[in-house]
């Protein structure tokens, strides 16, 4: 940060690509490349002596694997460079007790991406109000959808510009990823006022003033009959499968179909999250939420062939309600949207804030009649009111009392504890 208020921040920004059949397929062929760049390399990690795993050693490992093997000569040597530097990061975030370790990856189970390191490469320019051009190595020049202002031409200089980008397919294809660099002014405190939030399923939002943000289904009728549909019909594929017999072409098309229409579905609640978050942040100073751990709310009741599980299917289909409203992405977007406005984002402790009665403070059983409804049991008190603005209002509460989770994480998973490094990665 700069003595004049400025900061430098770093940010994302996901575009759609529009690739003929030709570049599509010169895409494909360079994240196959890359993907089995990072197989040799896991490989040549497990194979070598631990004192000789170097970023040096390495380097020399996938300079000789490009001359030795032909099909990785696709795959540009920056984007090459890209995924060793991507792959000893990942044994530098197992070592510090922030992910698994790295594993081979799958063909048909990994993410296609392809890096582009330097933004200089990349010379965007906008050629109209909804489209612009930038040029992929070994790729060529491609149209990619323009939906915000991005530091190029003469907009661009040493403090505001697009350091690089990554390729990434998903189920409704290629779209291009810019890393962005910019120099803004340090946000003043925000003077909103503060707010308690309770996430759930029937009332996704509720806040502690009384408002609520709701949405409906992410697919169409039309749709939701379809997508089941195309997964019974997968179901019955997968039942006539012999074992180890490789899969169709057609159950491939039938799981792409699948996964186009799940993808949409993600991409609706995705649009319906940044607008929701997007006026919370710009109405509120201080947000306050609780602090779930959402990894143990979704895991499954179906128990061990000893000791059975309760209520499978019913807590199946409540864990595909949690992880549909991705609360945890909620809280995400919150953090940093906040943060980029001067406010600031809280958790509290989660347990009995939709029991306690918050006119009263006593917690007392049966309170919560409905789903819907809170009616107090304290003959004292007698308070009825929406069940879940009780609950937002404690949330609210305790953050005022001092029970506020210090530093609150941007994310809503449990963070894993510090483990020792494996004694095979050393």
């Amino acid at each position: 940060m700069s003595e004049r208020g400025l900061e430098t921040r770093q940010f994302g920004h996901r575009a759609r690509l529009a690739l003929s059949p030709a570049l599509a397929l010169k895409a494909d062929d360079q994240a196959h490349a890359a993907r089995t760049m990072w197989n040799l390399l896991h490989a040549w990690w497990q194979m070598m002596p631990k004192e000789k795993r170097t970023l040096a050693n390495a380097d020399a490992a996938i300079r000789q694997a490009r001359q030795d093997i032909d099909f990785l000569a696709v795959l540009p040597a920056q984007a090459a460079q890209a995924v060793l530097k991507t792959y000893f990061q990942a044994w530098k975030s197992c070592w510090a007790g922030r992910a698994d370790a790295p594993n081979f990856k799958a063909r048909f189970r990994s993410t296609l991406t392809v890096d582009v390191p330097q933004g200089r490469d990349l010379n965007i320019v906008r050629v109209h109000r909804r489209w612009g051009m930038a040029n992929l190595p070994k790729i060529g020049r491609v149209r990619f959808r323009w939906t915000k202002d991005l530091p190029v031409g003469k907009h661009a200089d040493k403090d505001n510009r697009i350091t690089g980008a990554r390729l990434v397919k998903d189920p409704l294809g290629w779209h291009i990823a810019f890393r962005v660099q910019s120099l803004e002014p340090v946000p003043e405190p925000h003077q909103g006022p503060e707010t308690g939030i309770d996430v759930g399923i029937t009332v996704p939002l509720a806040l502690s003033d009384g408002e609520t943000y709701g949405h409906g289904a992410w697919l169409t009728a039309r749709e939701q009959a379809r997508l089941l549909g195309l997964e019974q019909r997968a179901a019955r594929r997968k039942k006539h499968r012999k074992p180890g017999e490789r899969t169709s072409r057609r159950l491939h098309h039938t799981y792409d179909q699948i996964a186009g229409l799940r993808a949409k579905a993600k991409r609706r609640a995705s649009d319906w999250q940044h607008k929701t978050t997007t006026k919370i942040a710009d109405t509120y100073g201080t947000v306050v939420v609780e602090a779930l751990t959402i990894t143990n709310m979704v895991k499954s009741a179906k128990g061990t062939t000893d000791q059975p599980g309760k209520n499978v299917a019913q807590k199946s289909g409540l864990n595909r309600s949690v992880s549909g409203e991705a609360w945890g992405r909620t809280v995400t977007m919150l953090t940093y949207k906040l943060a980029r406005r001067g406010g600031t984002l809280a958790k509290v402790p989660a347990p009995n804030t939709s029991r306690r009665c918050s006119a009263c403070g006593f917690t007392t059983p049966g309170s919560r009649e409905t789903q819907a409804l809170f009616v107090c049991k304290n003959p004292d008190c007698g308070w009825s009111g929406n069940a879940d603005h009780n609950a937002a209002r404690n949330i609210l509460h305790l953050y005022r009392t001092g029970h506020a989770l210090i530093p609150a994480a941007g994310r809503a998973v449990a963070r894993r504890a510090r483990r020792v490094k494996p004694a095979t990665a050393r």
